[in-house]
Formats: C-alpha cells, structure tokens, sequence
C-alpha cells in the first residue's frame, strides 16, 4: 500500500484508500504517487492528487472529497473541479469522491464530464486507454433511511402543500401554518429537497423546481399504512350509490374525515378505469355515520365497498372537491394509491398524472 503523506480527515483516508485499490485493479496501469493535497491545494477544490502512467503515458487525476453526495454539493463540486482545470491549464482528470452518490448526481457528473467514484462502490473514471464504469444497485442504509423519512407523514403534509402549485412561493412559516406542522419539520424538509435539487430558493421564500422528480421519489417510497381496513357490501349502486355518497358528504359537513380514495376518487378526477367497487378513506370516529349513510353490512354477500382508515390522518388536510358535496382525496394521494393498485390501476395513476399533474413553468 502506498503511504499517504498528509495528516487528514477520516473521510479524506477513505476516499484515498477507496481510489488506490480500484486504480490498482487496472492491470496496465501503474501507480507513480497518491497523496492527500495540503491546505493550501484545498483552497482550489482539490483534496487528492494521484500520479498515473498508462501505456507509457503520463495522467494527472484530481480529486475532490465531498461528505454529502447530494446533486447540489456534487454541482458545485463538479464546477469547481472543471474551473480549476481550465484556469490551471492542467491535463488531469476530474473525480468527484463522496461517500454515495445517487442516480441524479452521477448524471450530473456526466454532464459536466468529471469522473466519480463513491464508497459504495459506483465509479466512473475514463482517461486515455483507461475506462472503468460500474455501479451497485443497493443505496446504503442511511441513504434510505433519510430518503424514506422525507415521506414520512409529517414531511408528506409539507409535500402535499408544495405540490398543489409547484410554482408558489413559501416562507417557512407560511408553510408550517398551512401545512400544520412545526417550524423544524419544514425546515427539515426544505433542506432535503434542496439537497436534491427538487426546490430552489429565491428571494420570497421556497418553491419547488422538479415537481416530477418528488412525485417519481414519493411513488418509488410510497407505503400505506392503515389503523383498520375493513370489506362490506350494500345494495345501493349507481345512481343511487351516488346520492347516498353526496348526502353522506352532507351530512359530515367540513368537519369528517371522508373521502373517496383509489379508483373511486379517480372515477371524479380523471376517469379511466371502472371498478364496481367503493374505495373510501375514514377516520375511525366516522364509521358508524359510513354504515347508516351507505347501508352497508357484512361482506358475506360479495365486498363491493372498502373501507380504509390510514394513520397518516393528513390525506383528511388536502381532499379535493371536484363536485359539489363529493370529496376525494387529493390528485396527488389518488395518483400514489392507484400505483400500487395492480396493473389497471397502475394504468389509471399515469392517465390521471397526465390529466392532472402535468405542471408546467
């Protein structure tokens, strides 16, 4: 093992460590020198400098260490890298070295043509005869961890309220208020999402710049969870079933925690797919109104009306009234429930998605 010849970091250690045994792999390669850079090289953006020789042919590599990967350090990482080899007028190849890096930030890299490595072992490192590329598809435990949380119930009330106008702009107490959460928590989400890149701040605040991008994230971790979930069956159906749900509406006023979920608040949205069967979001405290309003009883007959009360009680903040006295549950919530509903429903989530969460600048 090469010694190196810099007191650092432990997370500098490792990158350097992490880069000398994957160049080492490199049959025509040889190794000249690896050293962590002095303060003064850091100054530049550069925390690694590596001699190579390949083929007879010399190669410089400089390497910037960043502890987060996410795309807004790996951007101004990347910029930095590229700046200093244009104003230096060096032959060297740019590596960016973080702990993870994410599908976005790897594409990020590419765009601006500087190679990568990530503990976890992704890499993308080209120069001269040298081409290495490889990637895992396993994110690291606290990378899923921490992306998980972001739609966690608490920060998915934040979501739902950025996501009715991406376009609006938020202070975080307006925020916190609306969304009814505190303070941290949208403090905490706003760092997440502009780690990401999925939000940008200007001067009145926070909005978001990658609508798509959060949806596509909250679908991919999107797991309900449900207090009770309970099957029944009543006589009423069509046009019968649609006044019973409206007086049902009615009667709740403002203050029930009611709404058409999957494919039944689809049918209100943006129609696509039929079921014969009532898909209903309640709080616990509504069921008996449920029961009287519907007049439903035991499923012994064939269950055509599914009753799901979630633990996430903020699906009841963002419903959505598309007529008069009949509540769904918001585009966004439709949309994420209908992804996991099988292959029709799956097809419903996209036609609804165009129809409805299409966003445009």
């Amino acid at each position: 093992m090469l010694k190196i010849t810099y007191p650092v970091k432990a997370m500098e250690g490792k990158a350097a460590s992490v880069l000398e045994r994957l160049l080492r792999e490199i049959p025509i390669l040889k190794l000249k020198t690896l050293k962590i850079d002095e303060p003064r090289d850091r100054d530049f953006g550069i925390d690694i400098t590596a001699q190579v020789n390949v083929g007879g042919e010399s190669y410089l590599l400089i390497c910037q260490v960043k502890s987060n990967g996410q795309p807004r350090f790996v951007r101004d990482a990347a910029h930095q890298l590229r700046n200093y080899v244009t104003h230096f007028k060096k032959q060297a190849t740019p590596i960016l070295i973080a702990p993870y890096l994410s599908a976005a930030s790897r594409e990020l890299c590419r765009e601006n043509d500087v190679s990568f490595l990530d503990l976890e072992g992704n890499a993308h490192i080209a120069f001269g005869a040298v081409y290495i590329d490889c990637s895992v598809s396993d994110k690291p435990i606290l990378e899923r961890r921490e992306f998980h949380s972001l739609f966690k119930p608490k920060s998915a009330q934040v979501l739902r309220i950025l996501l009715r106008n991406p376009n609006q702009v938020w202070k975080v107490v307006d925020l916190a208020e609306v969304a009814k959460v505190s303070l941290g928590h949208v403090s905490n989400v706003r760092k997440a999402l502009l780690d990401r890149e999925w939000a940008e701040i200007v001067p009145e605040g926070i909005h978001l710049t990658s609508p798509d991008a959060l949806l596509d994230g909250w679908k991919l971790a999107y797991r309900p969870s449900f207090e009770k979930e309970t099957r029944f069956y009543t006589t009423l159906h069509g046009s019968a079933m649609e006044r019973a749900i409206r007086d049902m509406f009615v009667g709740m006023k403002d203050d029930g925690k009611l709404a058409l979920a999957s494919f039944s608040a689809a049918h209100w949205i943006a129609p696509y797919a039929r079921t014969g069967t009532q898909f209903i979001y309640a709080d616990i405290s509504t069921l008996e109104c449920l029961h009287k309003a519907l007049s439903l009883s035991s499923a012994t007959k064939g269950e055509n009306v599914i009753v799901m009360c979630p633990k996430d009680t903020g699906v009841f903040l963002d419903t959505y009234e598309p007529s008069p006295n009949i509540r769904c549950t918001s585009p966004v919530q439709t949309y994420l429930d209908l992804s996991l509903a099988g292959e029709r429903g799956q097809e419903a989530a996209e036609y609804l998605r165009s129809a409805r969460l299409s966003w445009q600048k």
